[in-house]
C-alpha cells in the first residue's frame, strides 16, 4: 500500500491542511481528544485592513513547517507523547451574519468545553475572543486574561461587533476580573485612569527581561484561571507585517516566545491566536509566528494539565 499520509516526516510542502499535520475530525464531539484546534475565519469586525478570515488557514499551512522537528526545542518533552491534539477545521457560518456567527462561536465552544476538551482557536480578528470568553466563563468562572496585543481592545465607543471592544464589555459581563488580567505590548493611547488592567506596554515589554514579564503576570493572576490570547500585532511589525493594524515598537518573536515560556505552571483554561492577515504578509513569517505561538500555547498547556506542572 502506498502510504499518503505520515504524521512525522521530513517533507516540508505537503500535507499543510491541519494544524501540525494532527488529524481532521469533522465532528471533534466523538472525539477523545485533550485540546480541539478551531478556526474562526471571520474578519467583519475589523477596524483596519481585512484578511484575517484567512489567517486560520495561513497558520496551518505554515505548521508545516514546525511539525517535522517531533520534539520542540526547547520543552523536555514531546507533546504527541502526552497531549491529543485534533484539528476541527474552520467553524461554518453565513457570511455577512455576525450576529449568527457570534452565537455559532459560543455554542460550539460550550459544547466543546462541557465535554471536557480544552480548545485553541484561530482568529479570524480579535473580535472572536469574546464568544470564546463566554462560553469558558461558562464552565470555568470568572478568569483572568492574559493579553498580548498592541491595543488595549478596552474601548467602549465602537460597533456592538468591534475588534477593539472586546475587553470592554467581557469584565462589563463578569467573564474576566480585570483588576487579575494583564495587557503586554501596549503602545497605542487608552485611558490609563479608568482602565483597570495591568498594562506592561510595548518599551517595558522589550526593557525588561521575560522573566521579570512573566513573573508580574503570575503575580497579577494569582489562581484565577487563565485565558490566553494573543493578537499578533503585539509583535512589531518587522516579526509580523500581516496583520490589520500593525503598530511600530513591538516584541520580537523571540521575546514573545521566551515570554510564553515563562509562563508555565499557569492555569490555561483557554486559548487563541488572532489578527494573521497573510495577505499583507512577507514570506509568510507573520504566519510562521502565529503558528509557532499557537504551538507554544500547546506546550504551556500540557505542561500544567498532563504533566501536572
Amino acid at each position: 500500500m502506498v502510504k499518503v499520509f505520515e504524521k512525522h516526516n521530513g517533507m516540508l510542502f505537503g500535507n499543510g491542511a491541519t494544524f501540525m499535520r494532527q488529524p481532521l475530525v469533522n465532528d471533534p464531539t466523538s472525539s477523545d481528544a485533550d485540546v480541539v484546534v478551531l478556526g474562526l475565519p471571520f474578519d467583519m469586525a475589523t477596524s483596519g485592513r481585512s484578511g484575517a478570515r484567512m489567517g486560520p488557514d495561513a497558520m496551518r499551512r505554515a505548521s508545516v513547517n514546525l511539525a517535522w522537528e517531533e520534539t520542540r526545542y526547547p520543552w523536555p518533552f514531546t507533546l504527541n507523547d502526552h497531549c491529543t491534539v485534533i484539528d476541527a477545521g474552520d467553524l461554518v457560518f453565513a457570511p455577512g451574519d455576525s450576529e449568527g456567527f457570534t452565537q455559532q462561536v459560543e455554542d460550539a465552544a460550550t459544547q466543546l468545553l462541557e465535554q471536557g476538551k480544552s480548545l485553541l482557536s484561530f482568529g479570524g480578528d480579535h473580535f472572536v475572543t469574546l464568544p470564546l470568553l463566554r462560553a469558558h466563563a461558562k464552565r470555568f468562572g470568572k478568569m483572568a486574561l492574559v493579553h498580548f496585543d498592541a491595543h488595549t481592545d478596552t474601548y467602549a465607543n465602537g460597533s456592538q461587533y468591534d475588534h477593539g471592544t472586546m475587553f470592554y464589555h467581557a469584565p462589563n459581563e463578569g467573564l474576566i476580573d480585570k483588576n487579575n488580567s494583564v495587557q503586554v505590548g501596549i503602545r497605542t493611547n487608552y485611558t490609563q485612569a479608568e482602565h483597570g488592567f495591568k498594562v506592561i506596554d510595548g518599551a517595558e515589554s522589550n526593557a525588561l527581561s521575560a522573566h521579570t514579564i512573566a513573573e508580574m503576570i503570575k503575580h497579577s493572576v494569582g489562581k484565577l484561571p487563565v485565558y490566553l490570547t494573543f493578537d499578533i500585532d503585539a509583535l512589531d511589525p518587522a516579526f509580523a507585517p500581516g496583520t490589520g493594524t500593525p503598530v511600530c515598537g513591538g516584541l520580537t518573536t523571540d521575546k514573545a516566545l521566551n515570554i510564553l515560556r515563562e509562563l508555565k505552571g499557569l492555569n490555561i483554561v483557554g486559548m487563541d491566536v488572532v489578527e494573521v492577515a497573510p495577505a499583507y504578509d512577507n514570506s509568510e513569517i507573520t504566519a510562521l509566528a502565529g503558528a509557532t505561538i499557537a504551538l507554544e500555547m500547546l506546550h504551556l498547556w500540557t505542561y500544567k494539565h498532563k504533566l501536572g506542572n
